[in-house]
């Protein structure tokens, strides 16, 4: 039977979201907007047996997290996008050695694109990225992000922010069963110690009994997995696009703006129609280029100076002119509650984009 709904703040329905779908281990040092999701876990987690660390730094919370995961128990762990840049060497050696782990960014605006679906560590490597665009989206994905990390043995970003952490819904939880997953036979969890028989993950391809490492091979199997990640795992929404001239491209909660904004100048007679990337790498370029087919203009929606309008453009090709109508908007303290969320604000913009009038550059105000 489902689970009543009850108004919860996003950060507690995201916490609930995570300990429903198995999460037993969290750790994080305090940063706003992501403050209040450390805080719900270390209430909740002991009720169930699980435990909460309030870390020394977010170096420390995720070295936590990440001798959690190996263990094979669902853990998890996350910051702002500042926290997250101290994390990002941990980031890339969690990925290398092939440990599902959870990490979620509650982000200040929408400047950390870059961040979340390039990163900042060394090697050759990508994290799934999931940006849910409300409180009962993030519930539903939150849980998705915990099978696809077991799924694919991989980290899982999710990139949600000021207005997601901070916004109250009405949500249900319960555990969804998003299917079978592998046993984890590489988990370091002490039941197999002893000569021969220990097991060991590390992030440069050492294998039991091996004589040496394989460097080619092992960032090549890397590779070959994060292409299977990516012909498997786009996720994405396209509202009206059959008829549109004009395609807004948007993510994340600016997304629901967005839709407003389409659904007034629809009202008007104006073909506008919305494509939102669900998951933010792997980016859904063969959607977006069908979306795309027959409009006169893409209009990028984002927060930021320009970061995933490159998507956008390598997705495009050229096929179809990509203009921006965001920009940098926030707010005094910086957590990126500007101007730019409103949707007579960004009608005008994309009247302006429908009719190919030039949209201003820079800051929104």
């Amino acid at each position: 039977m489902p689970h009543e709904r009850r108004l919860m703040e996003g950060s507690e329905a995201i916490a609930e979201a995570a300990i429903a779908a198995g999460c037993r281990f969290f750790s994080g040092y305090p940063m706003t907007p992501f403050t209040e999701v450390l805080e719900c876990f270390a209430k909740r987690l002991p009720e169930e047996g699980g435990a909460c660390i309030n870390a020394e730094s977010e170096i420390e919370a995720i070295g936590q997290a990440w001798g959690a995961a190996a263990t094979g128990a669902r853990a998890a762990t996350g910051s702002t996008g500042q926290g997250l840049s101290l994390m990002q060497e941990s980031m890339s050696e969690i990925t290398r050695a092939e440990i599902p782990i959870v990490i979620f960014n509650m982000a200040r605006g929408q400047g950390d694109y870059f961040q979340a679906t390039r990163g900042g560590g060394h090697g050759d490597y990508r994290h799934i990225v999931l940006s849910p665009q409300s409180v009962g989206e993030a519930v539903d994905l939150t849980q998705l992000a915990f099978h696809l990390a077991d799924k694919w043995r991989h980290p899982v970003v999710i990139y949600g922010d000021y207005l997601i952490a901070h916004t109250a819904e009405a949500v249900g939880i319960e555990a969804i069963d998003y299917g079978p997953l592998p046993e984890k036979e590489w988990a370091v969890d002490g039941s197999l110690g002893g000569t021969g028989r220990s097991r060991n993950v590390n992030p440069i391809g050492m294998e039991k009994g091996s004589k040496g490492i394989d460097p080619n091979g092992f960032w090549q199997k890397l590779a070959d997995k994060e292409d299977a990640i990516l012909d498997a795992e786009q996720r994405y929404e396209a509202v009206d696009t059959e008829d549109a001239d004009l395609l807004i491209v948007a993510f994340g909660t600016l997304a629901r703006f967005a839709r407003a904004a389409m659904r007034d100048l629809r009202a008007e007679g104006l073909k506008v129609g919305l494509f939102r990337p669900i998951s933010l790498w792997p980016f859904p370029k063969e959607a977006l280029a069908k979306a795309a087919e027959g409009c006169k203009r893409v209009a990028v929606l984002e927060q930021n100076a320009g970061q995933m309008i490159e998507d956008v453009q390598l997705s495009l090709l050229g096929a179809v002119p990509v203009v921006p109508i965001g920009g940098i908007s926030t707010d005094p303290a910086g957590f990126g509650i500007g101007a730019l969320l409103d949707s007579d604000l960004i009608a005008g913009r994309a009247r302006d984009a429908h009719a190919g009038r030039p949209v201003p550059r820079g800051v929104v105000s």
